[in-house]
């Protein structure tokens, strides 16, 4: 394929010869000749395009906005002869990354590392990868494109959070329930005896009175769960105070699980993610804020009133921009589920008052980075 260059080396040369007939200048003849040379050779220089084998790997595919992320690309020579030096460009998160690649003999292979954009947060598609050769004057270049299933996952930047504040159940022990694990020191129900029960949680009156050996059955009682709820309706952002809104989510997510408490992350147009103490629950959570989005049909605040009851006796901190008011009034009743319930407010409402929302605390800033030194403040 020629390039800009070559065509305008091209149009040169014929403009040379064609005026060598009327202006009879020797010089007009030998640099046109000299152009029909140049361009010969460049196409020429084609033939020798490499034959190679390429594979790329993402080192490592998930990292913080910010972090370092490298492409390895591992090139094979698989021609008989030595391969002139290329140059390979890769497509990243909206970016063009160039990769030069020196000359490689005959069935010599080599890696060649180069980083990544990361300041993009996102699931981006790396790739596809095109290979190029061109001529040593930039006149024609052909090029080769290789698929690229490969995704490299740009995590959301984490704030240091103080944890949600949990709120109290109503029962001093916690909530309990048939599900929960045997064995605690929670009162659930009493049940018939069962073979290797501890004949030390026999209750005797309810014994006597049905003549049947019936027992205490204790549970591990439900601990404070937190709900992290992000809106991802357009409307309330700009891309600006979206990615703050983002931060903030996912900063308030893992500090809660790094509380040991068990976490779960929603967003209003129906992602979910759970982090259980204990497991290794935190990628999921990040996976989750690196995907969100927001889309015009998504329902917003709306959706909260959709939470299922389970979901009772959780600690919730929902996220948003600039929201309408009458959205955050029909959020009040629904808040009355939850024993602590807190709103961020991102965007618009910095400098002043956060908005009133019956039922929960409410913090407005600018920023992620303010956000979490005012919350930090008010919490502690």
């Amino acid at each position: 394929m020629i390039t800009r260059s070559g065509w305008g080396a091209l149009v040169a040369t014929a403009v040379l010869l064609a005026s060598w007939p009327m202006l009879r200048y020797p010089e007009l003849l030998g640099l046109g000749v000299t152009g029909l040379v140049v361009l010969a050779g460049g196409a020429l220089w084609l033939l020798a395009r490499p034959r190679v084998r390429v594979a790329r790997r993402i080192e490592p595919s998930r990292v913080a906005q910010g972090g370092e992320a490298h492409g390895v690309l591992t090139v094979t020579n698989v021609g008989s002869r030595r391969c002139p030096p290329f140059v390979a460009v890769e497509a990243v998160a909206g970016q063009r990354v160039r990769v030069t690649v020196p000359s490689l003999a005959a069935g010599a292979s080599r890696e060649i590392d180069y980083p990544l954009p990361t300041d993009r947060r996102g699931v981006h598609p790396v790739g596809p990868l095109t290979v190029g050769h061109s001529d040593p004057l930039g006149l024609f270049r052909a090029a080769n494109t290789y698929p690229s299933p490969t995704r490299l996952w740009v995590y959301p930047r984490v704030h240091p959070m103080a944890p949600l504040p949990t709120g109290r159940f109503p029962d001093l022990d916690g909530r309990t329930s048939a599900f929960a694990p045997a064995g605690g020191v929670a009162f659930h129900s009493l049940r018939e005896y069962a073979r290797g029960d501890d004949l030390r949680l026999i209750h005797w009156p309810s014994t006597a009175r049905t003549g049947t050996l019936m027992i205490r059955h204790n549970v591990v009682p439900h601990e404070p769960r937190m709900l992290v709820l992000l809106d991802t309706s357009a409307a309330p952002y700009t891309d600006e105070s979206f990615e703050s809104a983002v931060r903030v989510a996912v900063s308030l997510a893992v500090a809660a699980f790094e509380g040991g408490h068990p976490v779960q992350a929603r967003t209003t147009g129906g992602a979910l993610a759970s982090a259980e103490r204990g497991a290794s629950g935190r990628g999921a959570l990040l996976d989750l804020f690196a995907e969100a989005g927001r889309r015009d049909d998504d329902p917003g605040l709306a959706a909260i009133s959709g939470l299922d009851t389970a979901q009772d006796g959780a600690a919730l901190a929902i996220v948003t921009g600039t929201p309408r008011q009458a959205a955050l009034h029909a959020v009040g009743p629904t808040l009355r589920r939850f024993p602590a319930a807190s709103v961020a407010f991102l965007g618009a409402h910095a400098g002043g008052p956060a908005p009133a929302v019956p039922g929960a605390f409410t913090v407005a800033a600018a920023t992620s980075a303010d956000f979490a030194t005012v919350w930090n403040r008010t919490v502690r």
